[in-house]
């Protein structure tokens, strides 16, 4: 009995010793492609960021906290094509040296070899998820938070060379800008009596009023002010200026840094949100749809058919079906649908990667490092490009959110099961 339990804690302490060398193996090579990966999103979204506001002489901690605030959407994306290389490369390294074969010979089997493989892949997957479901939304307040904190101390952050830049109640359109000069600058806004006004000038100059905080100032020169007056169809004011000072609101400035999007937003925020615009219209639907059925029973019950009421019917009809068309394609939640799906077919690609790259890798026989690089840079881009086009489907198309976000992973699964029933049939 002794000579069994003995036994039996010699194999269990093998299999333990297994499970650690190939975490430690796998661990290694998802660092390296992990590195690969981030160094290529960093140099993507973030350097041109970085310089961009450099050039307008940020100072060094707000450029560093924008970084830092940009890194959950880096790890967003690094981390699933970083555990499909990871995996390629430590499981095809193992498998060109023959330690695959060598745990087989001691009576593991690949079931077993897979255990660390699949629970590193559960891992993965919740890590990923959180990181895209808390870390980047907070993020993307606490960057939106400081973009405001930039832009009060150095307004001319907003203003670009031929931009055209909308805020709460005006439209700036710029020209060349150099330095605080602004050539060939046009500002469309309202007058207090609501009449739109255009103002051209030929060149502004960006002016910080130190006695008016919130407040940026633009010194126009060369004005031609232009009023068309509503009531007054045909008719227009207009004054012309050699200099003129447009104040501008830096809070209506911030309207124009965008609000959240779906992708910066929680899960659970985002299934709120498309539960709220799915009621709103079917509540419009449902009210519309009761005013027939009101005409309809006082027509029956009053045998009073008058046109006016047929008319009235017909155009609510109209109205209903435009409304169910405009359901079946407002883009917009559309766009929540697809954000909702993505949120949970992106982290779930970790474990369908692993998943994926452990019977590519055990067909390695030469340079099992190399070669799980290479197929996992390609199998990446395969994956990126079915991601792409099923997200511009599902919002141009209007193809199904849930097969938009979920083909890639069906696909790549599909392809895994694929081998592995290839391999384990020979």
């Amino acid at each position: 009995m002794d000579l069994v339990q003995r036994g039996f804690k010699v194999f269990r302490s093998s299999y333990s010793t297994i499970y650690k060398y190939i975490l430690i193996e796998f661990i290694f090579s998802f660092i390296i492609a992990f590195l690969f990966f981030f160094f290529i999103f960093f140099v993507n979204q973030l350097l041109l960021l970085a310089e961009e506001i450099l050039s307008k002489d940020v100072s060094f901690k707000h450029v560093s906290l924008i970084i830092l605030y940009s890194l959950p959407a880096i790890f967003a994306f690094a981390l699933p094509f970083a555990s499909l290389v990871g995996g390629l490369m430590s499981i095809g390294r193992m498998s060109s040296d023959n330690e695959i074969m060598a745990m087989q010979a001691s009576g593991i089997s690949y079931k077993r070899i897979f255990i660390p493989v699949l629970v590193i892949g559960l891992f993965l997957t919740l890590f990923s998820f959180i990181v895209s479901d808390y870390f980047l939304p907070v993020s993307t307040i606490k960057f939106g938070k400081l973009y405001r904190e930039i832009l009060y101390s150095s307004p001319e952050l907003e203003l670009e060379s031929y931009s055209i830049k909308h805020y709460q109640d005006s439209i700036l359109i710029t020209g060349e800008v150099k330095n605080n000069t602004i050539n060939n600058l046009i500002i469309i806004d309202k007058t207090d009596k609501n009449n739109n006004r255009i103002i051209s000038a030929g060149s502004a100059v960006l002016t910080s009023e130190l006695d008016k905080v919130g407040v940026t100032s633009l010194e126009l020169n060369k004005v031609l002010s232009i009023t068309p007056l509503i009531k007054q169809r045909g008719d227009f004011n207009y004054f012309l200026s050699t200099k003129m000072i447009y104040n501008i609101l830096l809070k209506n400035i911030s309207f124009s840094i965008r609000n959240l999007t779906p992708r910066e937003m929680s899960s659970l925020d985002v299934y709120k949100s498309l539960k709220e615009k799915e009621s709103k219209q079917d509540l419009n639907i449902f009210q519309n749809k009761r005013q027939i059925e009101k005409l309809t029973e006082n027509m029956f019950f009053t045998y009073n058919y008058n046109f006016t009421d047929l008319d009235k019917m017909a155009s609510i009809s109209n109205e209903i079906q435009n409304k169910d068309r405009k359901k079946f394609l407002d883009r917009n939640l559309q766009i929540y649908k697809i954000e909702f799906n993505k949120k949970f077919a992106v982290p779930l690609a970790c474990l369908i990667f692993l998943y994926f790259s452990f019977p590519i890798s055990l067909s390695s026989k030469k340079s099992g490092k190399s070669l799980g690089f290479g197929i996992g840079l390609f199998v990446s881009i395969f994956y990126w490009s079915l991601l792409f086009a099923g997200q511009t489907l599902g919002i141009r198309m209007n193809f199904s959110p849930f097969m938009s976000m979920w083909i890639p992973n069906i696909v790549i699964f599909s392809l895994g099961t694929l081998f592995i029933f290839l391999r384990f049939k020979r």
